[in-house]
């Protein structure tokens, strides 16, 4: 499975736990971290840690991948799921604002997720 069809699985089911502000971005040509982050936010520490279990949920049964590592699990504003060809992002609205990862990794591609995501 490509890394791309990895971002869209993540995308699909954040989208299915009603995260906001899905994204993706392809980071291949600037930087060895990832090929793709997939951003998202949480309305809550409970729906942080739902966004959280469906991600990997969705990825070892639709791609047979679990992540190598999982941070921030406990804090709840910012938890990074590292599957190593793709890095999940899931964020408290304060802290995606803080960090704005969108803006540090603007020379990125974004992936078009309008086929995979409902409208709000």
């Amino acid at each position: 499975m490509t890394p791309k069809e990895m971002a869209i699985i993540a995308a699909k089911a954040l989208d299915e736990k009603k995260g906001k502000e899905i994204s993706a971005i392809e980071i291949t040509d600037l930087t060895t971290i990832a090929d793709y982050f997939v951003i998202a936010s949480g309305t809550s520490n409970t729906q942080i840690n739902a966004l959280c279990g469906a991600v990997e949920k969705a990825l070892h049964e639709q791609a047979g991948e679990d992540p190598l590592r999982r941070e921030g699990y406990r804090d709840g504003t910012w938890v990074l799921l590292d599957y190593g060809c793709i890095v999940i992002h899931i964020f408290s609205q304060e802290a995606r604002e803080f960090y704005s990862l969108e803006r540090l990794w603007n020379d990125g591609k974004a992936l078009d997720l309008s086929e995979v995501l409902t409208a709000d």
